[in-house]
């Protein structure tokens, strides 16, 4: 401790941005039980060093007694009137106890807090500067796989991609580069966690950001998405401006912008439909490509009966009902979709339209939860 070392704190409060109060405080509280550990001492005691120097004293309290029993706590009234005439017994006087071998483990003890302090300090500035990156996208590198997760390389940070936020078949090799969503950064002991996802809406989302210019510009809205990772997405996209076509824009031409997020998902069908103020229009749409005859919404109930032709009805529902599951997702309401038919034999029977029949229920049903942006 002198004032080289002194200037080398005044160093790294320009470097790292760590105060030079700050650092000497923790520097006198770790020396003050380093102290005590050493010397054995219990009473209180008081470090202080000459921020100019490097300078270190130690003080302890000692309390001013007619007769002395034990030197470490007690002074006697006239050690203590050789001081200051004024003491008189029963005060409390604070004298200067530094060791003459505490040099060594205080420059040993500061080292260590200083060290710490340093880890400290980047590991605030590394959460700090990713914490702004959550709902995200980011380019990682995978590192390993291990205890469950997928580790990536962040930069300056380690991420995690967990088995359930990848996309099911998707390969995850060692130095593959990828796109990922980040979910949530973490303060941990050992720094920032970053908790990543390939599964997740939002990736979609960034990804149409990046290679629609309208939507980057707010031209054009992404109003929700439905996702079932690694196998279909459904989104829906609004506009104010009529000059512009919302899913032509999403499109691209020939294909070329969604064609890019497709690529990134491996594959990963995406439907881009137009959204609407209409809950009846918009349910519709997101039936696409089936085409619907009609729609009656109960907007209370959040629910929905809609009617398609006949051979649009295996189209409307989709491949174990994925297309119906997805429009439900992407509206935020349950849809019950019955073909032509089923709607005429109910309302005048199979047989005998003047007498009616019963209707066989074959109509699905399905629901979700609206996308949160």
């Amino acid at each position: 401790m002198n004032a080289e070392f002194m200037n080398a704190l005044e160093d790294l409060e320009r470097e790292k941005g760590i105060s030079k109060e700050i650092l000497i405080d923790a520097i006198e509280t770790a020396l003050i039980s380093a102290y005590k550990r050493n010397f054995g001492i219990t009473q209180n005691a008081r470090v202080t060093i000459d921020q100019e120097t490097g300078e270190i004293k130690v003080f302890a309290e000692k309390n001013v007694v007619d007769d002395v029993f034990d030197e470490t706590f007690e002074m006697s009234l006239d050690d203590a009137r050789a001081i200051n005439p004024a003491y008189e017994v029963g005060d409390t006087i604070e004298v200067e106890v530094t060791p003459s071998s505490f040099g060594r483990i205080a420059a040993q003890t500061a080292k260590q807090v200083v060290v710490q302090r340093i880890r400290e300090a980047e590991r605030g500035i590394i959460f700090d500067q990713y914490i702004e990156k959550e709902n995200e996208i980011m380019t990682g590198t995978v590192l390993r796989q291990e205890r469950g997760c997928y580790y990536l390389e962040l930069g300056r940070a380690e991420g995690i991609l967990p088995m359930n936020e990848t996309i099911p078949g998707e390969r995850y090799d060692i130095n593959k580069r990828m796109k990922v969503y980040v979910i949530e950064v973490r303060k941990t002991a050992k720094g920032p966690q970053i908790v990543t996802s390939r599964s997740h809406p939002g990736l979609i989302k960034r990804l149409f950001e990046l290679e629609v210019p309208e939507i980057s510009q707010n031209v054009v809205t992404i109003k929700s998405i439905a996702r079932e990772a690694g196998q279909r997405s459904k989104i829906a996209v609004y506009t104010d401006d009529e000059n512009v076509d919302p899913v032509g824009a999403c499109v691209g031409p020939k294909g070329s912008r969604i064609e890019q997020v497709v690529e990134e998902l491996n594959g990963e069908r995406i439907d881009v439909i137009p959204w609407s103020k209409d809950p009846a229009e918009f349910i519709a749409n997101a039936l696409r490509p089936a085409k619907v005859i009609m729609v009656q919404v109960n907007e209370e109930e959040k629910a929905a009966k809609v009617i398609v032709p006949d051979y649009q009805l295996s189209l409307a529902i989709g491949k174990e009902g994925q297309n119906a599951r997805l429009a439900a997702k992407l509206t935020g309401y349950k849809i019950d979709i019955k073909c032509q038919s089923q709607i005429v034999d109910n309302l005048f029977g199979p047989e005998n339209p003047e007498e009616g029949g019963d209707f066989d229920e074959a109509s699905l049903d399905f629901e979700g939860p609206d996308f949160n942006e």
